[in-house]
């Protein structure tokens, strides 16, 4: 029994020359061995094959009523292996083909050379028989390609000639319809997807090749060789572009030749059918139909697949933009759709950034203008509350200035008596002039003080000793007052120990404090009249303590004791506990009051970081 050789791709010449070599003696052994058996098969061909339908799928590339008068004798013969078998031929152009063999809905395909070669490499289909043509040299040189023109084109006189014109095709699969073709022009530098004018594809069958260059539409076509041949009278039309001349061939190609057209077993394909086909083939002498052969050696179409990388050497070629684009255009096209998304989003959300930003920039400039405001309001509210203070003790303000003008007055009067009675002495000038002196400068301290005190200024932050502030405001505090209370200060702190601030708002927060003691125990005895001012540092804050022996508060009044317009007083505004606190939270500290542990009374405590 013979198997037949299938195509070997080898990688250098001497490889390939031994490879025909052997390839072409086991052909000759086994068509030996076939004829020298076929009286034995003829006998026992019916026997052991299933019944059924059988499909034959042949590329009609002259249309399918050719295909019919071409194929139907090799029918009859097929018929003689069973009569429970039907074959039944199915005529199909490339696509059409391909896609029955995806399918498995064919048994046994006759194509093209070209077009076998991809089904082998793509679905493993095997070659059983090679065609052999009356005309074909041998049946590895039997199919070439006819470039063709009209007759009266003298300016196509061979194939260097097609450069820039316009060439009709049946298609890029097709073998001799353009394969061929396309390796002759590559040989002489023309590259038909760049150097032509034209490279338009008719498809099936190929008569239209021959129409559109009878008609004028291009300059020539591609069509098989000896196809020109078997047009009669219509062949005068046409001439053959470089024709070669090659013996034993009597066609006019302008191409080398290459093996003629295989039948080939699908993979399915149970063997035992595919060996009596075969074999009936083989045998048939009636000269009805094709004739067959052994499988012919189609290597040489291999070589041709390989130097266009076509078909299964097609990832030799390194693809261009334009063909990578064919290929995954798809993919591109998602690509572009995310990029062109993502571009989108970007500038989506860039726009909602800037939105966003600008809204934020001027909520920010609206809270600093609020922020500007409120310290202005403040520091109003401050000068305000400082002025208030200062006309509540006005009326005691006249008394204190009084006691150092009298003073003044009296010394002076002394003065004049004495010059008058003639008793002025040195040292009586002396003296009277120093105790004029000193109650000058207690009345302009006192006046220093309150004007200090009184004036509108911007608040600033500077370091300060706490004793002095406190002694100052507690100066301040007595020299404006006709009967003062005592006030007692006792100081914890180091000498050196000094905290940052306003001075000027912490000694307002005192003497309201200050003011405070004193009306709560104005009308008391006068021991439960003094003042306790203590400073103390603790946990971090320096501490000023302020504390009165009135008679305390209750607990809701101390629940709303620092909110704005609250006040125990008859005629007070309620201002000035509630700016004192809004002062220290300034100042990053707070201001609280809690009755003492020790007896009657309030104590009022200004707590503020001690950072230095």
């Amino acid at each position: 029994m013979c198997k037949s050789i299938g195509a070997i791709t080898v990688a250098s010449p001497l490889a390939l020359r031994r490879r025909s070599a052997l390839a072409s003696q086991l052909r000759r052994l086994c068509t030996l061995l076939l004829f020298a058996c076929l009286p034995a098969f003829a006998a026992t061909v019916d026997p052991g094959v299933s019944a059924g339908t059988v499909r034959i799928g042949v590329l009609a590339f002259r249309g399918a009523e050719t295909a019919v008068d071409e194929w139907s004798p090799m029918l009859d013969n097929l018929s003689q292996i069973s009569p429970e078998l039907h074959f039944e031929l199915l005529k199909l152009d490339h696509d059409g083909l391909r896609a029955a063999v995806a399918e498995r809905k064919l048994d046994f395909v006759i194509t093209n050379p070209g077009h076998y070669v991809e089904l082998e490499a793509e679905f493993g289909v095997s070659r059983i028989l090679t065609l052999v043509d009356a005309l074909a040299v041998t049946p590895e040189r039997a199919i070439g390609s006819a470039v063709i023109v009209r007759k009266e084109r003298q300016d196509l006189q061979t194939l260097d000639d097609l450069r820039a014109k316009r060439l009709a095709i049946v298609g890029r699969e097709g073998f001799g319809g353009f394969q061929i073709v396309w390796k002759e022009l590559l040989d002489h530098g023309i590259d038909p997807a760049q150097d032509l004018a034209e490279l338009r594809s008719v498809g099936l069958p190929m008569d239209g090749v021959l129409a559109a260059v009878e008609r004028g539409e291009v300059d020539a076509g591609v069509i098989r060789a000896c196809m020109l041949e078997g047009l009669g009278e219509r062949a005068s039309i046409f001439r053959v572009l470089s024709p070669r001349s090659i013996e034993g061939f009597p066609c006019a190609t302008s191409t080398r030749l290459y093996p003629n057209w295989p039948m080939a077993a699908l993979h399915h394909t149970s063997p035992e059918l595919a060996r009596k086909v075969a074999i009936v083939l083989l045998s048939s002498t009636d000269g009805a139909g094709p004739g067959w052969s052994v499988p012919a050696d189609y290597q040489s179409v291999h070589e041709l697949f390989r130097s266009l990388e076509i078909g299964p050497y097609t990832y030799l070629r390194k693809p261009g933009l334009i063909e990578l684009a064919e290929r995954y255009w798809p993919w591109l096209l998602g690509l572009l759709a995310v990029m062109a998304g993502g571009a989108l989003y970007t500038v989506h959300v860039e726009h909602l950034v800037h939105k966003r930003t600008t809204a934020l920039r001027a909520a920010l400039l609206e809270r600093e203008q609020l922020e500007a405001g409120i310290r202005a309001s403040q520091e109003q509210a401050d000068h305000l509350a400082r002025l208030s203070m200062l006309g509540e003790l006005s009326g005691t303000l006249a008394h204190e200035l009084n006691q150092p003008l009298a003073t003044i007055g009296n010394y002076a009067s002394s003065l004049s008596r004495r010059v008058d009675n003639g008793r002025l002495s040195d040292d009586a000038v002396r003296e009277a002039a120093g105790e004029i002196v000193g109650q000058a400068e207690r009345a302009a301290a006192i006046l220093g003080r309150i004007r200090a005190f009184a004036r509108k200024r911007i608040a600033r932050r500077e370091l300060f000793r706490p004793a002095i502030v406190a002694t100052e405001a507690i100066s301040l505090f007595r020299g404006m007052l006709a009967h003062a209370p005592e006030v007692e200060l006792i100081d914890h702190l180091p000498e050196e120990r000094m905290i940052e601030g306003d001075p000027l708002q912490v000694q307002q927060v005192l003497l309201n404090l200050l003011k405070n003691g004193y009306d709560a125990a104005r009308e008391l005895p006068p021991d439960r009249r003094t003042l306790i001012v203590g400073i103390e540092a603790s946990d971090g804050e320096v501490r000023f303590r302020v504390r009165d022996h009135g008679p305390g508060l209750d607990k809701e009044a101390l629940r709303h004791l620092f909110e704005p317009f609250f006040t125990t007083k008859p005629d007070g505004l309620g201002l000035g506990l509630s700016i004192c606190k809004t002062i220290a939270e300034a100042h990053g500290g707070r201001l609280s009051a809690a009755p003492p542990d020790d007896g009657p009374g309030m104590i009022f405590t200004l707590s503020l970081p001690a950072n230095v």
